[in-house]
């Protein structure tokens, strides 16, 4: 995501002997949030994120409104002050506790990324499709939605809002995906698995059709980059029975693009493989142990 930063000038004309000794009455005048004056004094809620979250992890949580951490051509709201501990709390729990538990505090330190702006809505683009997470650089995460964010332990939790929670951890888990590979590259043989099927047009095609061409969701099939960090953050949010069940799922027969029901599942198994080794070799990680907890993390939230 591109910021877009606007300068303002004021170009004063001075004419000789148009001058007034008349002031301007500016008390009324309102200050413009995040040009200055858009202070508050911290409650509790910044002592929450600064202790649990700032502290341990040095990553700043940035919840307070500032259009241009985002892209000013989106209309964006901001997230609701009593959905950020939960939110952050529930990431604690399923990102940040089990990476650490699985490579150690060192690791994550270096890795992790250093701010997470909140936006309580999603950022719509042109082609309909929904932005629901940014990183840059490996610093900063942008996290969009956080106002439909529901647990168990929340007043007016309701189980359709699951799917909305397992995306946020999805985007989290596919952003840190894109750190760790950009830091250390995957195995170039990924690329091949489904060479010459990626396509720009994902966002017309189905789960189903993805899945029958071999990838986990249609915008893995954007590139290769975005179907290994789709596949890491699939197979972790979704854990091994999940991840199990929807190669199962593929439909028998052979899709429109001429793969058959064995080629797109060997496809599926081929990079669930790359993805395991790529972490035990890349980082030390026992992948499928990540999984399982995290998996077990998620379910935690909700029963």
């Amino acid at each position: 995501m591109k910021l877009i930063k606007a300068f303002f000038f004021l170009t004063v004309v001075a004419v000789l002997g148009a001058c007034s000794s008349k002031k301007d009455d500016l008390s009324g005048v309102q200050n413009i949030p995040g040009l200055g004056g858009d202070t508050w004094v911290p409650g509790s809620l910044d002592a929450w994120l600064y202790d649990t979250i700032t502290v341990p992890y040095n990553i700043e949580v940035k919840y307070k409104w500032d259009q241009f951490e985002f892209d000013v051509t989106k209309t964006l709201v901001p997230p609701k002050e009593e959905v950020v501990i939960p939110a952050m709390r529930a990431i604690k729990k399923v990102w940040i506790d089990n990476y650490i538990n699985e490579a150690g505090s060192s690791f994550f330190k270096k890795y992790s990324p250093k701010f997470f702006i909140l936006s309580g809505s999603a950022s719509w683009n042109n082609n309909g499709t929904i932005t629901l997470g940014t990183a840059e650089g490996g610093r900063k995460v942008v996290m969009y939605l956080l106002n439909e964010f529901r647990t168990k332990q929340m007043d007016g939790y309701r189980l359709g809002d699951t799917a909305n929670v397992k995306q946020i951890f999805h985007v989290i888990e596919h952003e840190f995906g894109h750190i760790l590979h950009q830091t250390i590259m995957y195995p170039v043989e990924f690329k091949k698995i489904c060479a010459g099927y990626y396509t720009g047009n994902w966002n017309n095609i189905s789960d189903q059709t993805a899945h029958w061409d071999g990838f986990v969701t249609p915008y893995a099939m954007s590139s290769e980059n975005e179907d290994f960090v789709e596949m890491i953050a699939t197979m972790l949010i979704e854990g091994k029975g999940g991840f199990d069940k929807l190669v199962n799922s593929v439909p028998a027969g052979t899709s429109e693009d001429g793969v058959t029901q064995a080629q797109a599942m060997d496809r599926l198994r081929q990079k669930e493989a790359m993805v395991v080794s790529y972490f035990k070799s890349a980082y030390n990680i026992d992948f499928y142990s990540l999984q399982k907890n995290t998996r077990k993390s998620i379910d935690g939230l909700f029963y």
